[in-house]
């Protein structure tokens, strides 16, 4: 039997019907992620980030390939992956305890209401936000939704957590708080974890590896870079590091002058 990681992508292929014939977004991308691991995907807008984690996620089908976990083929969404979106996808009529409920209720319905709540308030004292169990989300700012947005997802205990571009829509200094957080959470969880993000820093920041995608049609893996920075990180201390900065200038590179956006380019 072939020995594969916990998380492997094999010749994965994505092809989209169009009035002018079969558009190809993906081809050929193979991918193994460890047990653990924390993969920042990055590229230019259009590449198929997006395609390629709903894949992971059950949500698209591919056109050809295989997503195995743990040895069992994913060919449907599933509790065992959990979303995390930039919109935090919140019910504006539940309190942040009750949102965060709804996918315990769905994951621990063998437990009881007792175990349920303390399981609740448990992940959402990961990210701090016990002090807001009772309020609805109008009554928060962006960044406590999307803190309510990761408690909810990793309250689900699953396999692997799926994030697309989760801070995107934040100011700098809620980027950075919850980056913060994020990190915290993933030493104490030891989360597998896959996260799409535009910014370079922050897939450095976060990730155990950077994989970098070339332009679509036709899109895959172009470098899969390792990030050789000790954990705890810390983004003041990294900053003067040189691994910290040549792995930037790879990223860079890359994304830049590599695989620069042909639209970027023609403007």
């Amino acid at each position: 039997m072939k020995q594969r990681s916990y998380l492997a992508l094999e010749d994965i292929g994505v092809a989209f019907p169009t009035p002018k014939g079969p558009f190809q977004a993906l081809k050929g991308v193979d991918l193994s992620i460890e047990k653990g691991e924390f993969v920042a995907l990055i590229g230019h807008s259009g590449c198929g980030k997006s395609t390629l984690l709903n894949i992971v996620a059950g949500l698209t089908k591919p056109t050809r390939g295989v997503v195995f976990l743990e040895g069992d083929v994913i060919d449907k969404p599933g509790p065992d992956r959990a979303v995390i979106f930039q919109d935090h996808s919140l019910l504006p009529w539940m309190t942040v305890e009750e949102n965060v409920r709804l996918a315990v209720d769905k994951t621990m319905a063998g437990k009881s209401r007792a175990e349920r709540r303390d399981w609740v308030m448990h992940n959402l004292d990961l990210v701090q936000m016990t002090a807001a169990a009772a309020k609805r989300p109008a009554e928060l700012s962006g960044g406590m939704k999307q803190r309510v947005g990761i408690a909810r997802a990793i309250a689900m205990s699953p396999r692997v957590l799926l994030m697309d571009e989760p801070f995107g829509a934040l100011d700098a200094l809620t980027r950075a708080s919850l980056q913060d957080a994020v990190m915290t959470i993933q030493t104490k969880l030891k989360n597998t974890v896959i996260m799409i993000t535009h910014d370079v820093d922050e897939a450095v920041l976060l990730a155990d590896r950077v994989v970098m995608m070339t332009n679509g049609p036709a899109a895959t893996i172009g470098e899969d870079l390792h990030i050789d920075l000790p954990r705890p990180r810390n983004r003041i201390e990294m900053a003067d590091t040189p691994a910290y900065n040549h792995a930037r200038h790879d990223i860079l590179e890359f994304l830049h002058q590599r695989f620069s956006n042909p639209m970027d380019r023609a403007a």
